[in-house]
């Protein structure tokens, strides 16, 4: 079983950024690519971004390829995925969550292969 805890999150203004984190209570969550989703109100769970065990494989929604960043912690005992978002836009307002996987994901941006998630923090921007 894998813990996982969101932060980050908050109100900003069109055009601001911010740094989302996935902190896993687990080492075993370095095993598999670890991904993140948002849910707005009334739609569905989306793909945002996703990174492998190693970091050396990324993979970003196309709204989002441009102007966000995915990365892993590099010191030992820190369980960490960050996302960077840039330039943020009214319709990045929902909720940010991650998901990791028991075992190594066939599709990274679908929602099914994931098996642990977290409780999401909330991106709202304002216009």
């Amino acid at each position: 079983q894998i813990q996982l805890v969101e932060s980050g999150g908050g109100l900003v203004q069109t055009g601001d950024s911010l740094r989302l984190s996935c902190k896993a209570s687990s080492e075993k969550y370095r095993s598999y690519t670890v991904g993140w989703f948002r849910q707005a109100p009334g739609e569905e769970r989306e793909f945002v971004s996703a990174i492998s065990w190693s970091g050396a494989s990324t993979y970003y929604a196309d709204s989002m390829k441009g102007r966000s960043t995915i990365s892993r912690d590099s010191a030992e005992n820190d369980f960490t995925v960050y996302l960077q978002i840039d330039n943020l836009q009214p319709e990045d307002t929902a909720v940010y969550v991650c998901a990791a996987p028991r075992r190594p994901l066939g599709t990274v941006s679908d929602p099914l292969e994931y098996d642990f998630w977290g409780r999401g923090t909330q991106v709202t921007v304002s216009s």
